[in-house]
Parts: structure tokens; C-alpha cells; sequence
């Protein structure tokens, strides 16, 4: 097996990394070990038996105006991580920052302040949007609570730049959400995303459930806009190669953890856990021997989140596991500048056998 020892480092570096790069402006979002579990209850007192451990220790900041790709197996916590983020679900523990600030102690007014600088738009257009409610009342609804107009026609002439500028028309504005296909649905939950004016945007995997020449327009909207709006953006995608395309730096996760983050160009030629380079190996390529020499398979199924495995929690699929990733959990370290992974090694995976 060619592996190396991974350069140890306290697990705890990434914070403090973290919140130094915080004092200098760097992040914009940030999470500080954050944990979310949900109890399952049980028993005659319907006491805590277990928990499900979905987010289990995340530390990663967003950079910002870049793009942070988030990605891993259904089941992974990306989807409960982002929901997190935005303080839709109450973290079990841990901080979060929002420019310096920390709002998971927020509530009420102050945090409303802090949720119109953070939208989001959800995986399914056809679920997302009120079937009640006309384009107008879905666009301007937000801008009139988070007092962004003054009045009905600042709402209005601001809801038709909306549309034009996601690539439709203002006569769509009368229309409800049965009368669009699900690209114009989308583009249609993207202009709600941004009626409030936000700087950050969490895209949970935006483009799923769309044709792929419908995912190719709604991509190229989304760098436009980007540019167009100075957005910063958190995107979740199972679609590597669209993460490849979109994102300046990604994020792995695994079981609750983030397993490996650097930036794009790096994680896609140079990967480091046995994970990733798992997951890289199952995107189809023409000539699949022409960047590693061997592809991994994976095997197995995600071990439940109720019951991690001790030591490292990717080591139960893992074909370079030995007995100390069954006995130690493998610290954050950096392997290479702004490269790190969950590992106790460093594999090369164009010489390595398992």
C-alpha cells in the first residue's frame, strides 16, 4: 500500500484557522464544530434512547463571493448541515457565524435581520413554491416583510426586474406555479431567493430534478447572477462534474463529518481520502485510465448515524483501513497548503494498491 502518514495537527487547527481568517474578513459564513442531533425516543416515559447523529462535528467556512461545493452520499447530513446554516434547524451544539456574528444565539428580530442576508432555494421547484400564490404575491411577499419597498409599486416594479433578470417575462407575473415547467419554476424560486437583496445564497442541489440542458441554462443564470449581485454561494450538489464546473473550492462530507475540503482544481486531479477518490472514481469518463491508474468501488452501504463506527467512520468501506483507524479517530490535517482531510494517511492513488 503506498501511503504516508498524514502530517498530524490538533483537529482543533481548522478553527482556530477559522476565526483568525474571521478578524481579517475572510468568511463570511462560518460554522465552529457544529453538531445536530435528532433524539429518537422510546420506552414507557418516551425517554432519549439514541440520537441520530446527523451533523457531527463540521467546521468549515465560506469564503466571501466564492461558490464552496458541498458534496457526499445521500444520507451524508449535507442537506441537515446547510438547513443549519440558516438556523432552519437549531444545532444541538456548536457556534455559527454570520459575518462575525454569532446567530445561533439569536431570536426573534434579530435574527429575522440576519435571515434576509441569507435565502435559499430547495431542491424541488415543483414543492418549493405556494401553488396559492401568483409570481407577484411569491415575489413581493418577502420584500414587504423584510421592509425592502415602501410601497405596492416599489414592490411591483422591483418584481418585474426580478423576473427579467432570471430570464422571464413580466407578464409571467400573473401566472401560478402549475402554469411553468420546472426549469421556469426554478428560475422563478431563484428571484424569490434574491427579493430581499441577500449576500449569501444556499443551493440545495438546485438542479436535480431538471433536464440537463434545463440544468445547463439554470448554472449559467447562477454565475450570472453571482456576478451580477456579488453573491456568495454554498452549493450542494451528487453531480461532481457540475460541482467541478460551478465551485472555486469543495467540501466532502461523510457520516456527519467533512472529510476532506480543498480547492477545486486539487481535490479533482490530486484527491486524498480514500472517499473521494471513491466517489471520483465512479464519474463515467471517456478514458478512465488517463488520470488514475486504478478505480476505487465502493462497497457496502453508509453505516447507520445512529450507530458510527469507532475510530475513523469511513474505515467499514475503506480498502486501506488498518488496525489504528479502527482504534484512533483521524485528526483534520493539511497535507498540502489549504488541503485537508480526515485521514491517517496520505495516499497517492495513481501508484497505491489496496
Amino acid at each position: 500500500m503506498a501511503v504516508n502518514f498524514a502530517t498530524k495537527r490538533d483537529s482543533a487547527y481548522l478553527t482556530e484557522s477559522t476565526l483568525q481568517a474571521s478578524e481579517k474578513g475572510e468568511y463570511l459564513v462560518e460554522s465552529h464544530n457544529v453538531f445536530t442531533w435528532f433524539p429518537i425516543k422510546g420506552g414507557l416515559f418516551s425517554r432519549t434512547i439514541a440520537n441520530v447523529r446527523a451533523v457531527d462535528g463540521v467546521s468549515i467556512g465560506v469564503r466571501r463571493g466564492e461558490v464552496l461545493g458541498l458534496v457526499g452520499e445521500s444520507g451524508s447530513g449535507k442537506t441537515t448541515f446547510a438547513r443549519t446554516i440558516l438556523r432552519l434547524v437549531n444545532p444541538t451544539k456548536g457556534e455559527i457565524f454570520f459575518e462575525g456574528t454569532d446567530i445561533t444565539k439569536l431570536k426573534g428580530r434579530k435574527l429575522q435581520q440576519f435571515r434576509r442576508r441569507m435565502q435559499i432555494v430547495f431542491q424541488d421547484p415543483y414543492a418549493s413554491l405556494d401553488p396559492r400564490q401568483t409570481v407577484r404575491s411569491t415575489l413581493t411577499e418577502p420584500m414587504k416583510i423584510h421592509h425592502t419597498v415602501q410601497n405596492n409599486r416599489e414592490a411591483n416594479a422591483a418584481a418585474e426586474k426580478l423576473v427579467e433578470s432570471v430570464g422571464l417575462n413580466p407578464d409571467h407575473l400573473a401566472r401560478f406555479p402549475h402554469e411553468f415547467s420546472g426549469g421556469q419554476r426554478q428560475r422563478i424560486a431563484v428571484a424569490r431567493a434574491l427579493a430581499v437583496n441577500p449576500e449569501f445564497l444556499l443551493l440545495d442541489e438546485p438542479t436535480s430534478s431538471l433536464d440537463v440542458s434545463v440544468q445547463a441554462q439554470i448554472l449559467n443564470l447562477l454565475r450570472k447572477l453571482q456576478s451580477d449581485y456579488e453573491l456568495t454561494y454554498l452549493f450542494i450538489s451528487h453531480n461532481l462534474s457540475v460541482i467541478r464546473h460551478l465551485c472555486n473550492r469543495v467540501a466532502v462530507m461523510y457520516l456527519g463529518r467533512v472529510v476532506e475540503i480543498s480547492n477545486s482544481d486539487d481535490l479533482f486531479n490530486n484527491p486524498k481520502h480514500p472517499y473521494t477518490f471513491a466517489l471520483l472514481s465512479a464519474v463515467p469518463e471517456p478514458d478512465p485510465q488517463t488520470r488514475f491508474k486504478k478505480r476505487a468501488i465502493l462497497q457496502g452501504d453508509v453505516p447507520s448515524p445512529i450507530d458510527i463506527p469507532s475510530g475513523c467512520r469511513f474505515r467499514t468501506r475503506c480498502p486501506y483501513a488498518t488496525k489504528k483507524c479502527a482504534e484512533e479517530f483521524p485528526p483534520l490535517v493539511e497535507v498540502e497548503p489549504g488541503h485537508w482531510i480526515e485521514c491517517h494517511y496520505d495516499i497517492d492513488y495513481k501508484v497505491a494498491k489496496p
